[in-house]
């Protein structure tokens, strides 16, 4: 565990974020870019999302959370540690931000073969996160654990998650079994401090609780006891991840020109012009899975039907993940010679934690014999070079994000970037990024299909749905 170096003025500023957009200017990439004239055309809305960000930030909060009640946060380090100390494992129930968001932060700042690890080197619990109800899925998990030496987190804001709550089910069925009346003590919810089933489930049993804020949001709350309880259980320092949310946020509020702002107001610029398509593609393994979490924060918060004058717009880019190097093999040929209908985000790492020399050998084949005593390193960095090139001759939009280094500070900084970049990108769309009501109805569906109470009346619907005709079925 670092010393808080995050204090130092000097570390903080080399760990800063960058964020090139030259690619997404016509002066770079030609007629399909953005013109000073669309940037003009943006100002008066741009000025107008400058002032709803300030005059709402108190109703946002998860723009606070940074700044979190210091008690809590020792609390959580306190209780990583009895976990550490205690259990084998700790697994995750939980679904959409409840999963994404630990996965991201896990997968960036802990060895990418973690469970897989020597418990000498790992050193803190294996870690699983159970983010679907495949049956095949929660059957394997019992094979690679043992419940009575594992934690179990249950994540659900609304404490009514069904997927979520149905492995509450479960797992409250298999404890019991195991530890009979103690079965509690392998038990942590984190959910709303009122509402919701899992608050009372909690109360009840004596379960160990953590709240998540009234008013954050699934997708926003990884830097609450949603996603820092996993990483302490996992060993990262939250401390250091919330000071680079705190430090993002103090350039975001320095500036009203800042890359944050800058990435939401492009975006929505290259929207309009017909860019509907937002591929996130980060150039390291470590960062996988931040395109995964970017994915929902995106298309969740701005695929709206309504806009705030209850007007029908629907709207949103469709985010799509991809990884450098794998992906330049799989979709890339999309887009460089594909259609103008989309915006590539690449994450450049300009220091991996690791260097790997790639060695003197097979000299006889001239055409492998050029990548002796280059590394690894070099070579990723000359493909992002490459594709970034590629992508923009061809007249294809993208812009770049610098991270320094992969660590807790700049995964916090990432973090807090895109969910502000996001809430920005709302206010000029005039929607609100902060529903899901596109999300009700599968679940109301769901619902009546398994007779919950109260949904009499879309069962009845259901029923009357017209069968589907065979024909069309081969």
């Amino acid at each position: 565990m670092n010393d808080k170096r995050y204090i130092d003025v000097d570390w903080k500023n080399g760990m800063r974020i960058r964020f090139d957009y030259n690619n997404m200017l016509a002066e770079n990439v030609g007629s399909a870019g953005i013109t000073e004239a669309d940037i003009m055309n943006m100002r008066p809305r741009f000025t107008k999302a400058v002032e709803n960000m300030r005059n709402k930030r108190k109703s946002m909060e998860w723009r606070e959370l940074p700044y979190q009640n210091k008690d809590l946060i020792e609390d959580i380090k306190q209780t990583a540690k009895y976990i550490q100390e205690n259990y084998d494992a700790f697994v995750v129930f939980g679904i959409g931000g409840s999963a994404l968001g630990p996965i991201a932060v896990h997968t960036a700042l802990n060895n990418l073969r973690y469970n897989e690890l020597d418990k000498q080197l790992r050193k803190t619990p294996k870690f699983y996160v159970e983010d679907n109800i495949d049956p095949e899925r929660i059957r394997s998990l019992f094979q690679v654990i043992d419940p009575k030496r594992t934690m179990f987190n249950v994540i659900t804001k609304s404490g009514n998650t069904p997927e979520t709550m149905a492995q509450m089910l479960i797992i409250t069925d298999v404890l019991k079994k195991a530890l009979g009346s103690g079965f509690s003590k392998n038990l942590i919810a984190t959910t709303d401090e009122l509402k919701g089933n899992l608050i009372k489930i909690a109360s009840e049993y004596g379960i160990k609780t953590y709240y998540i804020p009234s008013g954050v949001g699934g997708r926003f709350s990884e830097l609450c006891p949603v996603g820092l309880l996993p990483a302490a259980v996992c060993g990262i320092d939250i401390e250091e991840l919330l000071a680079g949310a705190a430090y993002m946020d103090s350039i975001i509020e320095s500036s009203d020109s800042n890359p944050a702002y800058m990435f939401g107001a492009l975006s929505v610029i290259a929207y309009e012009k017909g860019n509907n398509i937002s591929v996130m593609m980060p150039y390291a393994d470590s960062l996988k899975y931040i395109a995964d979490w970017y994915a929902q924060l995106w298309a969740e918060s701005l695929g709206k039907r309504l806009d705030n004058d209850n007007k029908q717009v629907f709207c949103g880019q469709t985010p799509v993940k991809a990884l450098g190097v794998t992906d330049q093999h799989s979709q890339i040929q999309l887009y460089t010679e594909g259609g103008f209908d989309k915006v590539v985000t690449f994450i450049k790492v300009d220091r991996f934690r690791e260097e790997v020399t790639i060695p003197h050998e097979l000299k006889q084949y001239e055409d492998i014999s050029y990548l002796c005593g280059h590394t690894l390193n070099e070579l990723i960095s000359a493909e992002l070079f490459g594709t970034e090139y590629a992508i923009s001759k061809s007249g294809h939009l993208n812009n770049m994000l610098i991270l320094s280094e992969v660590n807790a500070f700049t995964i916090g900084q990432l973090l807090y970037f895109f969910e502000v970049a996001t809430a920005f990108a709302g206010e000029l769309l005039n929607i609100n990024a902060f529903d899901q009501p596109g999300v009700e109805e599968g679940k109301n569906v769901a619902y009546a299909l398994l007779n919950r109470k109260g949904y009499e009346d879309k069962l009845k619907e259901l029923q009357s749905i017209k069968p589907k005709d065979e024909k069309y079925i081969k």
